[in-house]
């Protein structure tokens, strides 16, 4: 049976559903405060007129989009709400958090990865800092595809790209096109759920000419969707190639992460590797200095505790953000 499988890495908590050593799904927190789930008083900064959205503002100053809101309330006053889509960046601009009110309830934090990950109704499973389960399911892989938007799968490869509207995936491959298309439709229904692509998804099919093609395309695609346990609202492949998913939004891709956070996403994944060096010695940490900038001091502290060793710093500019690397070193 596939189960959650939970790090709680420094700074990041990361999960995988797994099915023997397969990665189904995967699921990245940089433990924001304003996710999903999370309660707090705000201030009715503005409403929209004749509408029922407007802004809030939360208790640190953060403003959030607010749908819902009752007709009585006015600007200036303080209700409970909650968050339904945390913030997201994108290229040149900034999404604000989205939230509803919350009627009576108590202000709370947003509930932790393994507890959302509960509400799947799937086994979770949180693991220890000797557990090397991400390892063998092939996480480096995932996190790799997730830096480069590239999936390969034997005929071609998909190209996957975030922008400001929607998620965008390409399909390159040689002819013939028929089976080209059909070759990519499995690659296509597990990457949603393998780097938790939610929102808008535009799928670019190669075109093809005959409509009993399209619709053979279009099966393969529903039955692949249905079996990866897709859920949202899907058009038709139309005559141009182009299929769009529609689906809940709730976070940021690991995609998303990747692309408009990438500095911050690779000083995780070095944080990672450093905390697995087998080696005697005190740890050296080598990559750009940007990725080491965001390894602030209560990160590197944490990787001191967990490590039990001492932490250097070795800022290297001419290396790309993820080509980071951290190696046991003797005094």
């Amino acid at each position: 049976m596939a189960e959650w499988l939970v790090e709680r890495g420094i700074g990041e908590d990361r999960a995988i559903l797994v099915d023997g050593d397969t990665i189904l799904a995967a699921r990245v927190c940089w433990r924001e405060p304003w996710r999903a789930g999370a309660v707090a008083l705000a201030r009715l900064d503005h409403r929209q007129r004749g509408t029922r959205r407007g802004a809030v503002v939360l208790p640190d100053g953060t403003v959030a989009q607010i749908d819902a809101l009752p007709p009585e309330l006015t600007e200036g006053s303080t209700l409970a709400v909650r968050i339904t889509r945390m913030a997201l960046a994108e290229r040149g601009r900034f999404k604000l958090a989205q939230c509803r009110p919350a009627g009576p309830a108590a202000p709370a934090p947003a509930p932790a990865l393994p507890a959302t990950l509960a509400e799947t109704g799937l086994p979770v499973r949180v693991l220890g800092a000797l557990d090397r389960d991400f390892d063998r399911a092939g996480w480096d892989q995932l996190d790799e595809e997730a830096a480069s938007g590239t999936i390969d799968f034997g005929r071609g490869a998909l190209t996957i790209s975030p922008t400001p509207a929607m998620t965008t995936i390409d399909i390159d491959g040689a002819p013939p096109l028929v089976p080209l298309a059909l070759a990519s439709v499995p690659a296509l229904a597990a990457a949603l759920a393998r780097l938790d692509l939610g929102g808008s998804v535009a799928i670019d099919f190669p075109g093809l000419e005959s409509r009993a093609d399209r619709q053979a395309v279009d099966r393969a695609l529903e039955a692949a969707l249905a079996q990866r346990g897709w859920r949202g609202e899907r058009t038709a492949l139309n005559g141009f190639g182009l299929v769009q998913l529609v689906s809940r939004l709730e976070r940021p891709s690991l995609l998303a992460r990747h692309a408009f956070h990438p500095a911050r996403a690779a000083a995780h994944a070095l944080l990672r590797r450093a905390e697995r060096v087998a080696e005697p010695g005190a740890l050296l940490l080598v990559a750009n200095p940007a990725v080491l900038a965001l390894i602030d001091a209560s990160l590197e502290a944490e990787l001191a505790r967990r490590s039990g060793r001492v932490v250097r710093r070795e800022p290297r500019a001419g290396l790309a953000l993820h080509a980071g690397f951290a190696q046991a070193t003797v005094p």
